[in-house]
């Protein structure tokens, strides 16, 4: 009976694969590492859409920028209109009092022109605004 008892202890091969604990360890780490990534992956989708938002804001305020003197006449006051793709806007035209040391009077009255777009982002109203100098008549 011994000689077959060492033959067995003997015979017996390691234990092979994993234990529950050992699992249960790789699962809650992996579960940490998803969630984190989760987090990442979500975080950068959003940066991505605010950024889009501002792209599409600054090129429709760059646009009506442009058409001041056009579309727009380059006189003091202020020129909204319909909300474009989401985004409304407005323009403001402001005239521009230079120091005395520029002379009596310049050949041309400068405006201050100021595009903003405003949109909605969830709760919160975001809004750009770009500027420029434009040359007008004297008044």
């Amino acid at each position: 009976m011994e000689r077959a008892l060492k033959i067995l202890r003997h015979r017996r091969r390691p234990q092979t694969g994993f234990s529950l604990l050992e699992v249960l360890v790789a699962f809650a780490i992996l579960s940490v590492s998803l969630g984190v990534l989760m987090q990442i992956f979500s975080q950068a989708s959003r940066t991505t859409l605010v950024s889009s938002q501002y792209s599409r804001a600054a090129s429709l305020a760059e646009s009506k920028l442009n058409a001041v003197g056009t579309a727009i006449p380059l006189e003091e006051g202020s020129v909204s209109g319909d909300p474009e793709g989401g985004i409304a806007w407005e323009v403001t035209i402001l005239p521009v009092t230079l120091g005395e040391e520029f002379g009596a009077e310049p050949p041309a009255t400068p405006y201050r022109v100021n595009a903003t777009s405003l949109w909605q982002d969830g709760s919160q109203v975001r809004s750009l605004t770009l500027s420029t100098l434009r040359l007008g008549e004297r008044f």
